[in-house]
């Protein structure tokens, strides 16, 4: 029985979605602080304009159309499984896992690096306080979607207002006339080039995973037009003041990187602001973690479906009626990532992310031609070779953030590498998982 047909049960409105949205793919401007570093401030603006035109767009366009034409259970697991068969849905579910694990250990870390402004000596205890919020999130996940929903929204509140704040207080000191800085990538090396296109991508990642609970939702067409098109200009517009106002402040690109946006609010709203923001970067890394963790669940229980992965992982709680095995699973994991850098773990995440986002555009093509009646109540404007040429550009922005990965000598290359073993990963697993199905068959 899916969980749409279960009697009574509560779904998401536009409201909900749109907050859980937020914070999957957001939170909010926390973890922006390194691109001024990396791009300067010339080439921050640009990239920060020009990276989710090329990487998001594209992508959010993609994921209302399959979403649209397959609401269900598994989201991109699905589209893939429908138009490129077994095998490559398996390739994106094992991705999509691996990944997400990368992507729920950079949360706590966060949170620890928030809390350590207004608690220095937590830094200390880096370890136990990321468990307490992993296995913390781990149970509200447990409770189910609507408690997921209604924390999301309380969490985008908290993130949001003080940086409202922040963006009040230093218009009225500077006005609305700013000298903007030239846009310009002159003197930014590949390697920058590489980190600061990554670390835009991934504080843009996430639009698909939002669709795992599509049968979860109130009216899911409608309510993800809704929901993405608000997620899209509140997080945009976000970004896009908190960059504005550090170029302007005077902060140096080094401070910012240090110690993060509750520098910048103490600077320009003193030690009261910076508290505020320190919090809201610590509500920013909860409501992280459950909206990802909410998203990932869920795919492991429809390839457990398709017998890639033990019945066990799809297990249903006898009373909230979730996947709480799947969702156990991940906090284990998470639970060893969290060792890992902040950097590295980005690294990995957007990497791991960008080879599963790749099948999930080729699906979108292949269902034009396996599928071409289907209801699709949001329909791409574009025939097959326009749909052809709209995914080249955010392929175009990977390809040229790894490049610019494999191009260091440095730190950047061990997490890339690792990232590309996990790729690697998915065709040995799914040999093994043959070699089972083979074997049993025999027996």
């Amino acid at each position: 029985m899916s969980l749409s047909t279960r009697p009574r049960a509560r779904k998401l409105h536009p409201l909900q979605l749109a907050a859980v949205i937020f914070l999957t793919v957001s939170g909010g401007p926390y973890g922006l602080e390194s691109l001024l570093s990396y791009a300067g401030s010339h080439g921050a603006l640009l990239l920060l304009i020009i990276t989710p035109i090329l990487w998001d767009i594209p992508a959010i366009f993609m994921v209302l159309e399959l979403n649209s034409m397959m609401p269900v259970t598994g989201g991109y697991y699905q589209w893939v499984k429908l138009a490129l068969g077994l095998r490559w849905a398996f390739y994106e579910g094992w991705w999509t896992w691996l990944y997400t694990f990368a992507d729920l250990a950079i949360y706590p870390v966060m949170f620890v690096t928030y809390a350590s402004f207004l608690f220095p000596a937590i830094a200390v205890y880096k370890i136990p306080v990321c468990l307490v919020m992993v296995w913390g999130g781990v149970a509200l996940n447990i409770r189910g979607i609507v408690p997921v929903g209604k924390t999301a929204i309380a969490l985008s509140a908290a993130v949001l207002a003080p940086f409202v704040l922040l963006f009040i207080l230093f218009f009225l000191h500077h006005g609305a006339a700013l000298p903007l800085p030239h846009p310009s990538l002159k003197g930014i090396g590949l390697s920058s080039m590489g980190m600061a296109l990554y670390t835009v991508m991934w504080n843009f990642i996430g639009w698909d995973n939002s669709t795992t609970y599509a049968e979860e939702v109130e009216k899911p067409v409608r309510t993800y037009l809704i929901s993405t098109s608000i997620g899209f200009i509140s997080v945009f517009a976000v970004y896009l003041l908190a960059i504005i106002v550090a170029q302007q402040s005077g902060i140096s690109a080094d401070l910012l990187n240090d110690k993060k946006f509750p520098a910048l609010g103490a600077l320009i709203g003193g030690p009261w602001l910076g508290t505020l923001i320190a919090a809201g970067g610590m509500a920013s890394s909860l409501g992280l973690y459950s909206a990802v963790l909410l998203s990932v669940s869920r795919v492991p229980k429809v390839m457990s479906d398709d017998k890639l992965l033990p019945p066990i992982v799809h297990r249903l709680h006898r009373k909230y009626n979730t996947p709480y095995v799947s969702i156990i699973i991940c906090g284990v994991v998470v639970s060893g990532l969290v060792l890992f850098t902040f950097d590295d773990l980005i690294l990995i995440d957007v990497t791991v992310y960008g080879a599963g986002l790749l099948l999930e555009f080729i699906s979108l093509i292949v269902l034009r031609y396996k599928a071409p009646d289907a209801y699709r109540p949001f329909k791409i404007p574009l025939n097959a070779a326009g749909l052809c040429i709209m995914v080249l550009l955010p392929f175009s922005v990977f390809v040229l953030a790894l490049t610019g990965a494999f191009s260091s000598s440095g730190k950047p290359l061990a997490p890339t590498l690792l990232a590309v073993a996990a790729l690697v990963s998915a065709e040995i697993v799914w040999q093994v998982i043959r070699l089972f199905h083979a074997r049993r068959a025999r027996a």
